[in-house]
């Protein structure tokens, strides 16, 4: 299905690239990679599945991600995190309701 795996910088240009491609769905990714609160690392990937996979990563920044301003919160043990409920109604809002949105981790 794939022929390559296309990097997207920004978010505006995943968000162009949405409304030029037109997928019936996203795919995203939460990532954590840090384990000290001095070294926290959550961030985002979203994956449009098309030709190419268009790929979009988000960083935090502060108590949100740097571009989609999707907040991070704090779990019962003080370990920030990004709630699928928050992305899912925010790429609704952003992209379209009737966009599929998808976990990569849903089985």
């Amino acid at each position: 299905m794939s022929d390559r795996l296309v990097r997207v910088s920004k978010w505006e240009e995943f968000k162009r690239l949405v409304n030029e491609l037109k997928p019936d769905s996203i795919v995203y990714n939460i990532e954590q990679t840090g384990i000290s609160k001095t070294r926290e690392f959550t961030s985002l990937r979203l994956i449009i599945p098309s030709k190419n996979y268009y790929v979009y990563v988000d960083f935090p920044k502060g108590d949100a991600l740097r571009e989609t301003k999707i907040p991070i919160h704090e779990d019962a043990t003080e370990t920030r995190c990004i709630e699928d409920d928050d992305i899912r109604a925010f790429l609704k809002k952003e992209l379209g309701e009737k966009l599929h949105v998808y976990s990569y981790w849903i089985t």
